[in-house]
This record gives C-alpha cells, structure tokens and sequence, in this order.
C-alpha cells in the first residue's frame, strides 16, 4: 500500500492556489488598463463634444465657419453607404455559409476555401481599399460613389459575416436536421424551416456586427478616394458621398489650423458612437428575442 505525504500534498495545494490567485490579479489588472483607458477615452470626447452637439449640428451641412457646421451630409452618407453594404453582405455572406456547411463535400477544396475565408478576416483594412480601388472605382468606371464605396465595405465585412455564420449553423444539432429528414423533408426545406431560424441569432448578430465594423471603417475610403469635404447631399447610390469617420478624420487634421474643429470632430464621435451602441444593442435584443424561441 502506497502512502501519500500529506506535508508534500499540502504544498502542492497551497502551490497551485497561491498561482491563481496571481492569475486572477494578473487578468484583473489587464481589464481594469482596458477599462481605465476606455473611460478617460470618452470622458475627453464626451467633454470636449457634448457642448456642440444640437439640432443645428445635426440637420447642417459643412461650413468652414465651426458654429455653422454640420453633419448631416456625414449621416445621411453613412445611411446611404449601409443601404448598400447591409444587402449585400447579407446575401453573400449567409449564402456562402450555407453552401460550404450544408451543401459542400469536405475535401481538399473545402479546406482551401475555408482556410482562405479565415485568412481573409485578418487582413488590413487597407488592402481591401486597394482592391474596391482597383475593381470598382477603375476596373468598373464607378468612381468614388456609394456604390464602389458600398461594395468595397462589403468585401471588407464578408469574411466576418461568413465565419460567424458558419459558426452559428454548426451549432444547431444534428437531431434537428435528421428529425426533419425522417419527415420527408428535402434538404432545402429542413435549411429554410429548420436550421436558419435555429441559427439566426449568430447569424444576425454577427452581421450586425459586422455593420458596426463598415460604420467606423476609414481606410478603404480613404483609399478609393471619398472626399472629406463634401457639401451636397447624397440623394442616391450613384452619388458622391462622405461619411461619418471621414468627417472626424477631415476636422481633426484641420484643428491644427482651426482649434474648434477638435470640437467638432469630438462631437462627431459622440455621435458616431451612439449610431454603433444602437446597431450593437439591436444585435444583443435580437440574439435573446431568437434564444428564447429556440
């Protein structure tokens, strides 16, 4: 019979106890830098904005005057930019999810197609503005309009969109599908009545997410040219247009010159984050509506 150290076990206990909880302190500290980071983040906006913002600041259009300016062109830009990029991104990247986990034989092109989706995800956002630069705007003569610029975001969200998509059909139960087999359902039918609305509060709250993304997104239109300072309103997709982050971008370079555009351009983030609180709540009250149900 083999005999156990108590003193021995005693260390090893009070070894590994004394080693979380340097853990916990460890990711305690780690989230209170983030936090503490992000609170003096929006207190400086907040301070520095929250006075300009008012009606006026909200319907006008852009003035080199600073208590004149306006962002309406900015949202109405913005509006017009996800009128594009929400259709699109929705139809191809939930397209795509269903084909390569519900219709697609695994193999080596699955693998190949899958690894380049994943890959794709974490590419810069810059390099995606090369390529709406490149098809869109002079591959297809559109030039800086809502469309290329709508196009281009989509491109940049798809691998997103697709992934939590994928994710989210693979987490219904294989029961659920097989039940409606044993049915005499077709394989159409069992996806359509079955496993999307199973899957829909993955789906959409990555999607919306991934509009969020679009929404604060700078680089790509940068790239392909969108102007920063632009005074008609859009009134269509085959418009020129600005949004919301190039407005910021726009009057925080000029605050050098002008000290009262860093109140503008914080101004115009208070409002740019409170157009991304609403499309992430609209995303968590989606995602329980749909958990409740299924």
């Amino acid at each position: 019979m083999k005999y156990v150290d108590a003193n021995l076990v005693a260390k090893k206990m009070n070894g590994r106890l004394a080693a979380n909880h340097i853990s916990q302190i460890i990711f305690l500290l780690a989230t209170l830098i983030g936090l503490v980071v992000l609170v003096i983040l929006f207190y400086r906006v907040l301070m520095d904005g929250l006075g300009w913002i008012n009606f006026d600041f909200l319907t006008n259009r852009l003035s080199t005057r600073p208590e004149r300016a306006g962002i309406m062109g900015a949202l109405l830009g913005t509006l017009w930019l996800m009128i594009v990029v929400a259709p699109v991104t929705m139809l191809l990247g939930i397209g795509t999810a269903i084909y390569l986990e519900e219709y697609a034989k695994k193999g080596r092109m699955h693998s190949f197609i899958q690894t380049n989706i994943s890959n794709l995800a974490g590419v810069p956002s810059i390099v995606f503005g090369i390529l709406g630069l490149t098809v869109f705007v002079r591959g297809l003569g559109f030039g800086n309009i809502v469309l290329a610029g709508g196009l281009t975001m989509s491109l940049l969200v798809l691998p997103i969109v697709v992934v939590a998509s994928q994710e989210a059909l693979r987490a219904v139960p294989q029961f659920l599908r097989e039940a409606s087999y044993g049915m005499g359902a077709t394989k159409w039918q069992t996806i359509k009545n079955v496993v999307l609305p199973a899957a829909i509060p993955g789906i959409l709250t990555g999607l919306i997410l991934a509009l969020s993304r679009a929404v604060g997104e700078t680089a790509p239109l940068v790239v392909i040219g969108i102007p920063a300072l632009l005074i008609p309103f859009p009134n269509g997709i085959f418009d020129k247009f600005t949004v919301l982050p190039m407005q910021i971008y726009y009057w925080t370079i000029d605050a050098s010159i002008v000290e009262e555009y860093a109140n503008l351009a914080a101004a115009t983030i208070v409002v740019l984050l409170v157009v991304l609180l609403i499309m992430n709540s609209i995303a968590v009250m989606i995602r329980n509506k749909y958990q409740k149900r299924y």
